[in-house]
C-alpha cells in the first residue's frame, strides 16, 4: 500500500473517531446508569442465530 494511501487511511480513522466520540461517551455513561440487563432478551436472538447456523451446516452436508 503506498504511503499516501496510509496517510489518507489514518486521517479517515481520526475523523471517524472524532465524529463518533460524543455518542460513544454518552452510551458508556448511560450503560453505567442502567439497571441489570435482561439476559433472556439477549440470549434468545443469539440462540436462534446459532440454531440457524447449525441447521445450515447440517443441511449443507446432506
Amino acid at each position: 500500500m503506498p504511503t499516501w494511501e496510509k496517510i489518507l487511511l489514518g486521517i479517515a480513522a481520526f475523523v471517524i473517531v472524532f465524529l463518533f466520540w460524543p455518542g460513544t461517551k454518552q452510551a458508556v455513561e448511560q450503560s453505567k446508569q442502567a439497571e441489570n440487563p435482561d439476559w433472556k432478551g439477549a440470549l434468545l436472538p443469539i440462540g436462534v442465530v446459532i440454531f440457524f447456523i447449525v441447521m445450515l451446516i447440517m443441511f449443507s452436508r446432506g
